[in-house]
């Protein structure tokens, strides 16, 4: 570890407590393998399916992605600025206040814990069939729960481990798509060009621009995550640089990869009613993604294909509890959360933290078993990321000056355009987003919110300082 990466750490007033293994590989491993293309593709496909068509998939995609760079080009600066593991928390508090800085935090555990719950029972729908267990909830719900103890004994036994197996990660997502593309293009017969223009809307919303802007959630859901990266910034060499490269690539890879697996999957559709209402023999719902592989490639290898993708999905969800966690560690370290003696607790001998890793499982559990299905679990886990990104932004647009001069990663002049354009998506996404059929994650996340203004105007305002370098900014 080089020890000007620990004396720039000293700077925000915290010791060197996690281990600084990670190099710029594995920091971008673990925002590619958070965002995860397998997962979001195979979760939400019939989602935007239904919702748009074959043009959900051919315009949605490229739409969401471009977008989405401007949120990560914006927080990959911030994240230059200060290299912390506390990423939004911290910017937001140092740019907006402690209030804000705590809400934040708030949020986007709730988002993480939100996505992890949704990543890991995706996960145990597409292992199902390759098992040859029939998918009734309570199949899917024990494998679920099985998934996550492993992972997060995994988490536990060391960030070096997670960051090995993040790194395999890349290569099974990569070699993932490639399998599926070739496999699909090559064996199995395919729709003309034309059929992706098919603006198909199979619910009855109406208009149909209103329904394709709900399939927007497919994409949207699968870009989270990669705020991975700067949490991984205690952990990572010369987080500075290598944390904002993380940020940013891990987008661009997924975006180009990611578009060429949602092609490939809409080419190999037959019949788009079929995929819709697929179902296994017992009569439980098949996710669309796997009733394609099934249908294009015939039960074997489409079970196979689809054991790849639960693979991935596996993978996303170990980086996204290491990532969840690492929030949860830097609000418990400053002590902004209830029992944050316990959960600030760092494992000498592994060097993790590992309350905070149980803590997120278990939130993650519970979360699924409130939420029930996959869409409002994805769309509250989206919404709150969202928005726990984008205050930062906002702060940071206004306050530019303040921390520019700080960031060794920058967009230069182009910095206050790209963050305008990430604000005014962000806004409009979260709004999309708590829109019927998704309002429970609407409902949820307000209630949320009223109980942490109590919590925080009750109990936490009188005794919670915040970051304490965040004074001497």
């Amino acid at each position: 570890m080089p020890i000007n990466d620990a004396q720039d750490l000293g700077r925000f007033g915290y010791a060197q407590d996690l281990f600084r293994s990670m190099g710029g590989f594995s920091n971008f491993a673990i925002s590619f393998s958070t965002i995860s293309i397998l997962t979001g593709a195979g979760t939400l496909y019939g989602y935007g399916l239904e919702m748009g068509g074959p043009l959900q998939m051919t315009l949605g995609w490229p739409i969401v992605t471009l977008f989405t760079l401007t949120i990560a080009a914006s927080m990959a600066e911030l994240s230059s600025a200060y290299p912390t593991s506390g990423a939004m928390y911290h910017w937001a508090s140092a740019l907006g206040g402690t209030a804000t800085g705590w809400f934040v935090a708030w949020l986007n555990i709730i988002g993480a814990v939100a996505a992890v719950a949704g990543i890991n029972y995706s996960c145990a729908q597409f292992l199902l069939p390759f098992l040859d267990v029939p998918g009734t909830t309570w199949n899917v719900f024990g494998l679920f729960a099985f998934i996550l103890l492993v992972q997060g004994i995994l988490n536990h036994y060391g960030v070096g481990l997670v960051a090995k197996l993040n790194d395999v990660s890349v290569v099974v997502h990569i070699a993932g798509v490639i399998l599926i593309v070739g496999c699909v293009f090559w064996m199995a017969p395919t729709q003309p060009a034309s059929f992706l223009l098919q603006a198909v809307n199979s619910n009855g919303r109406s208009p149909y621009a209103w329904a394709f802007l709900l399939g927007l959630l497919q994409a949207q859901w699968t870009y989270t995550g990669y705020d991975a990266s700067a949490h991984m910034a205690e952990e990572t060499a010369d987080p500075r640089r290598t944390v904002a490269w993380g940020i940013v690539m891990a987008v661009v890879v997924a975006g180009v990869s990611g578009y060429a697996l949602i092609l490939a999957l809409t080419m190999g559709i037959r019949s788009i009613p079929e995929v819709l209402g697929a179902k296994d023999a017992g009569g439980n719902a098949i996710p669309a993604a796997i009733a394609i592989l099934q249908t294009a490639l015939g039960a074997k290898l489409g079970n196979t294909m689809a054991a790849l993708v639960s693979m991935a999905m596996w993978f996303c969800g170990l980086a996204s509890i290491t990532s969840a966690s690492r929030t949860v560690y830097s609000l418990a370290r400053d002590n902004g959360m209830p029992l944050a003696g316990f959960f600030k607790r760092v494992n000498p001998k592994h060097g993790t933290p590992g309350q905070a890793i149980w803590g997120t499982v278990g939130a993650s559990m519970a979360a699924m078993a409130w939420s029930g299905i996959i869409p409002i679990v994805t769309s509250l886990s989206t919404v709150a990321l969202y928005t726990a990104y984008v205050i930062p932004i906002v702060l940071g647009f206004r306050a530019r000056k303040k921390w520019a001069g700080m960031a060794v990663w920058s967009l230069g002049k182009w910095g206050p355009a790209v963050n305008l354009v990430a604000i005014a998506y962000g806004f409009a996404a979260c709004v999309i987003l708590i829109m019927p059929p998704n309002e429970l994650a609407g409902k949820t996340l307000a209630g949320v919110l009223v109980a942490l203004a109590a919590i925080y105007f009750g109990l936490v305002r009188r005794v919670f300082a915040g970051p304490g370098w965040v004074e001497e900014e």
